[in-house]
């Protein structure tokens, strides 16, 4: 992000920043001018809020929450229900550092996909905690890969640092995999299995960030469905990429211990997340704001998607591999093998002399013992980039590639 804002004339496909033009600026500023034109609606917003939320937020969240469910099919989904297990927080970016904290000491093991988001790995680093990747197929996580890991912890003896799996399952960053219902099912019911000799809880930690980014409609069922493993559930999401990612604010759904805890450690934290911006995302939601803007960004990234493969269908050789987005941001490429991509090799100095910028795929892979990270991938985000820049930034990299492939 900092060498994209330093170097004028750098064309970054790397930071995940959102479209710029389809900011709400305007829509924001009409909330803003009804809140502060309300005497006493203004002193509440300007005011400290509760550590868990704002209770307007939290209703509004929990709703949401039930609406999507409801639309995937999960039938038991309920709003009282899922309010009393709600959190909100700074972005999710905030939860998935306070579950960690937790959950979670030095020495200690999380399952992860390979690839995955990779500044959720800044954190479990900072924590001096232990990685295991899980390898990703086009539909989630490898169901196998899991059962070997498992049972590979369970005969060294190390399955009770094991305390959770954590997963990005809608139009994941960086790879834009969508993780069928099935797998998530599955993947719980083996965590809850293995239980016995690790001798505490398992969490199935659910990273929904992208969930309304979906270029269609989303319907893929989230493992809430799952209401007989609620104890072992974690669920995140945030509003900051489908509104506005300067309005850092996100929630987490979790067990009543894991959330007591969650608001201990986020009260000596920030004593809760901004409460103007909660006032502020609340009257976005309830006047329909938030829905009329995210069906705009929704078509906004469809199409530049579209540029972005287009771009790629011209200007990659055949030998790269790639990978179609329904919904998010980005996009996986793979290069071949022998092409080395990460931030120290020679293909990413030249990609910055032809000022253009990628996310190196090296480091969306965790340290794991048990095999080397790979090195010829790179994520490309079409998310604030211009449908110009798209094109002109592939055909930059199109031209570094074709000097390697020579």
């Amino acid at each position: 992000m900092s060498t994209s804002l330093a170097r004028p004339g750098l064309i970054s496909l790397a930071a995940g920043f959102t479209d710029n033009p389809t900011l709400p600026v305007d829509e924001v500023r009409g909330l803003l001018d009804e809140l502060l034109s309300d005497r006493l609606a203004g002193e509440q917003a300007l005011q400290y809020g509760s550590t868990q939320g704002l209770p307007a937020l939290i209703e509004l969240t929990a709703a949401r929450i039930e609406h999507l469910e409801q639309k995937s099919g999960n039938s038991n989904a309920e709003k009282k229900r899922f309010a009393g297990r709600l959190v909100i927080t700074h972005g999710s970016q905030q939860l998935l550092y306070l579950v960690t904290e937790v959950l979670c000491d030095a020495g200690d093991i999380v399952l992860v996909e390979d690839p995955t988001y990779f500044v959720y790995l800044g954190i479990v680093q900072s924590h001096g905690l232990h990685c295991r990747g899980l390898r990703l197929e086009p539909d989630g996580i490898d169901l196998a890969s899991l059962d070997r890991t498992l049972t590979n912890l369970r005969k060294t003896g190390v399955l009770p640092r094991l305390k959770l799996l954590y997963v990005v399952t809608y139009h994941q960053n960086p790879t834009g995999t969508t993780t069928a219902f099935t797998k998530k099912r599955a993947a719980l019911d083996m965590l809850r299995y293995y239980e016995k000799w690790a001798g505490h809880p398992i969490y199935f930690f659910e990273d929904a960030a992208y969930r309304e980014l979906g270029f269609e409609e989303e319907t893929e069922p989230s493992v809430l469905q799952l209401i007989e493993a609620a104890e072992r559930i974690i669920y995140a999401g945030t509003y900051s990429k489908p509104f506005a990612t300067g309005v850092r604010v996100g929630y987490g759904l979790l067990p009543e211990s894991v959330r007591e805890a969650v608001i201990r450690v986020k009260g000596n934290h920030d004593f809760g997340t901004a409460n103007f911006l909660q006032h502020l995302l609340a009257r976005a939601i309830s006047s329909g704001v938030y829905d009329v803007h995210l069906k705009s960004l929704r078509r906004r990234y469809a199409e530049k998607a579209n540029c972005m493969i287009s771009a790629i269908r011209s200007s990659f050789s055949e030998v790269v591999e790639w990978r179609k987005p329904n919904g998010g941001m980005y996009m996986w490429v793979s290069l071949p093998r022998k092409i080395k991509t990460g931030l120290r090799s020679s293909f990413f100095a030249r990609a910055l002399e032809h000022d253009v910028l990628y996310v190196p795929g090296q480091i969306c892979y965790a340290t794991d013992p048990g095999r080397p990270r790979p090195n010829h991938e790179m994520r490309l985000s079409y998310g604030n980039a211009t449908p110009n820049e798209i094109k002109e930034g592939i055909a930059r990299l199109g031209r570094v590639i074709g000097e390697y492939l020579c």
